[in-house]
């Protein structure tokens, strides 16, 4: 059965509340057992489904610094831990990243844990990043799935990414990104600023538009006050820093930051 992302968006555009898990096993900044890393990994989804969030994205944002595409095998398994009880308790869609572009670890988890999309970047066109050059992985990817039996889960592609050069595809417009990950495959386009919590630029949101063929989602940048907006620009929009204590990604979720979103989501 090959992915139904496109059909699952509502029509009001689809709001994606994020989990970031702890730092897990292995990294630098481990230093919680991996019950509390499940426990607080959890109660954050579920506070999140249960204010109103469509889907939930989770993520190994703590484990910095990141590898490049290749994480271990804890990673991996505290990772389908985690998505194996999030995906028990919430019914609402759920997807996974593995950072940094570990796209193929990501699938297999999704497709063992029954999630329903990964996000993936570098899906296509390299860049340079902190972990170093990351090359394209598309081909690869998409040739996982398949012999996985994967096809269900959605891939929503990364283009021009947050915590990135693109000097080596400058002539490359935004466009050609998006018309590039569709023409390979992708179910659905992501589009950030230049690093978490930093908005995209709504020019950028005009011209995929009347460009790309494929759902468009808003990865970085959004708050309480511009949801109303992205969402009549985006089919859908990826929110984490805001929600959490003082804006910052790596604090505790903030009640009244999430009923802020979901209050203006819904005028």
């Amino acid at each position: 059965m090959m992915t139904s992302f496109p059909e699952q968006l509502p029509s009001g555009g689809l709001l994606i509340g994020m989990v970031h898990v702890r730092a897990l096993p292995g990294t630098p900044r481990h230093d919680l057992p991996v019950d509390e890393i499940e426990r607080i990994a959890l109660h954050e989804a579920m506070t999140l489904a249960d204010a109103g969030f469509d889907a939930i994205l989770i993520e190994n944002m703590h484990d910095l610094p990141y590898l490049n595409r290749n994480v271990g095998p804890e990673i991996v398994s505290g990772m389908t831990r985690i998505c194996t009880v999030i995906r028990s308790a919430v019914e609402c869609p759920v997807g996974i990243q593995v950072l940094a572009g570990a796209n193929q670890s990501a699938l297999a988890i999704a497709h063992c844990c029954g999630l329903d999309f990964i996000r993936a970047e570098a899906f296509v066109h390299a860049h340079v990043a902190d972990e170093g050059l990351m090359n394209a992985d598309a081909a690869d990817l998409l040739r996982e799935r398949r012999r996985l039996g994967a096809d269900r889960v959605a891939i929503l592609a990364d283009i021009c990414k947050k915590h990135a050069s693109h000097a080596i595809t400058a002539d490359l417009s935004l466009a050609d990104h998006a018309k590039a990950a569709s023409f390979c495959g992708a179910d659905g386009v992501i589009v950030t600023g230049r690093s978490t919590g930093e908005p995209v630029e709504s020019s950028d949101l005009d011209s995929l538009r009347q460009t790309c063929d494929l759902p468009i989602l808003v990865g970085s940048g959004a708050t309480a006050e511009t949801i109303p907006e992205l969402l009549e620009q985006a089919h859908g929009v990826i929110i984490g820093s805001d929600l959490k204590v003082d804006g910052q990604w790596d604090n505790d979720l903030d009640p009244k930051r999430i009923d802020a979103v979901v209050r203006n989501r819904s005028n």
